[in-house]
């Protein structure tokens, strides 16, 4: 293996520079002209991947492996943080210069295989096998119905209980196997009284995959045909808790300034990291970032609140992916390395959790079992809320990859009163289909 390591800085926004020059040039077609066939010859491949130190040495020992089982093949990698890689893969993409085998966010496969830069997938499923994830899983890799993406890793929501926080107070968590919005406002409702006011029962849902959720709850989906699908009436409803949940007698969030202040400061620094919340939302694998911070393992991850036991409306987000280039020459020993990446146990054992809860499931499985504390807690959490996966929603449009700022900007409009939530609905509607046609 040759190590490439080439960091840059990000002289440009980065969206605009990644979906700019995702669409100068893009690939050789929308499936790649490459003959998928291995070959007995010497063939170099090129991987690159955003991250850490942490995962640049487990990765290169990963791929280390995987060339000791493939002499033929040799691996060259590249790596950068998080805005430098997406400012440079967009400029290799339009130079025609792209890696063989690149890391992909949720945010940007729509973009990146709209243009015909991303290998169809289902075309090296003689060397590259998805069936060891859960179907919905891996259908979040797909762009109108074709595989670009083989999810590397996923992530569940819920809610995460500092029992720390609960047990000081003198309260007792409720049954949340099967609770309710009502239940959790209740809930928190009592954190609030029991502490006089000086603990926080619960902040407000605020990001993308939340309202995908929300709305699935509801029925409905957020995105659907590349536009945005909630109703007005049901993001009003997402948007009216921020109001709801800072207003009265004894929020149970807080004021809006108190929230604004919070949303505005670090994980550390954060009312459930000091100690001053009882619960967060949030994603199942952050779990162990929040007990590291507060200083405690006594946590535990729970299940959204839900009205309706039946509904299946959960789903496992991919955490990342990886893709093959249109460009490569060698899709065939891409597919290859994916492969081994993905369903391989002892690259498994090397890579961990640094990507996320692994997509592969007897590889999570296997973790889990050699698991303690908070990490077992996200390892086993798919486990837990099965019975409310559904099918795969549509993946962000292209345009779209904004989300999260956009609910944040909104939620906090209705919070402080400046709209009221079906207002604010309609407009943020507006804002994202029209961003989404634009881009």
């Amino acid at each position: 293996m040759k190590s490439m390591k080439k960091w840059i800085s990000a002289t440009a926004i980065v969206a605009v520079a990644s979906m700019t020059l995702a669409g100068c040039a893009g690939g050789t077609s929308a499936t790649g002209d490459a003959e998928v066939k291995a070959s007995d010859e010497a063939v170099t491949i090129r991987i690159s991947w955003w991250g850490s130190d942490t995962r640049v040495q487990i990765t290169e020992d990963a791929i280390e492996a995987f060339e000791a089982e493939h002499s033929n093949i040799e691996v060259e990698t590249t790596y950068n943080d998080w805005s430098g890689y997406w400012d440079k893969l967009a400029t290799e993409n339009a130079g025609k210069n792209a890696p063989d085998v690149m890391q992909m966010d949720e945010l940007y496969l729509a973009s990146y295989a709209s243009q015909g830069s991303l290998f169809d997938l289902d075309k090296t499923s003689e060397y590259l096998s998805l069936d060891g994830m859960d179907e919905s899983l891996r259908d979040m890799g797909k762009v109108d119905g074709v595989q670009y993406a083989a999810p590397i890793s996923s992530t569940a929501f819920g809610v995460v209980i500092n029992n720390d926080v609960v047990e000081q107070l003198g309260l007792t968590v409720p049954d949340t196997s099967a609770w309710t919005w009502d239940d959790l406002i209740e809930f928190a409702e009592q954190v609030v009284q029991a502490s006089n006011g000086e603990t926080v029962g619960i902040a407000p849902l605020n990001n993308g995959m939340s309202l995908q959720l929300w709305a699935r709850q509801q029925g409905e989906n957020l995105f659907e045909d590349g536009e945005v699908s909630i109703s007005e009436d049901t993001l009003a409803s997402y948007l009216q808790m921020s109001y709801d949940w800072t207003h009265g007698d004894n929020p149970i969030a807080g004021t809006p300034d108190h929230q604004a202040e919070q949303s505005s400061g670090t994980v550390d620094q954060s009312d459930f990291a000091t100690n001053k919340q009882a619960m967060i939302f949030t994603q199942s694998t952050q779990i162990s970032t929040y007990a590291k911070a507060a200083g405690t393992d006594n946590m535990t991850l729970v299940p959204m609140p839900n009205d309706d036991a039946s509904n299946k409306y959960g789903y496992l987000k991919p955490g990342m992916y990886w893709a093959v280039s249109s460009q490569s020459e060698h899709p065939a020993e891409a597919a290859m390395l994916i492969d081994y990446l993905l369903n391989n146990e002892e690259a498994g054992k090397t890579l961990g959790t640094d990507r996320g809860i692994p997509s592969n499931n007897t590889i999570r499985e296997s973790l889990a079992e050699t698991s303690t504390g908070t990490d077992k807690q996200a390892l086993d959490f798919p486990s837990q809320i099965e019975d409310t996966l559904g099918d795969a929603p549509a993946i962000t449009p292209n345009g779209a990859s904004d989300l999260d700022k956009i609910i944040a900007r909104y939620n906090q409009k209705v919070m402080f009163g400046e709209q009221s939530a079906a207002d604010a609905a309609k407009a943020m509607i507006s804002e994202i289909n029209t961003a989404i046609a634009s881009a």
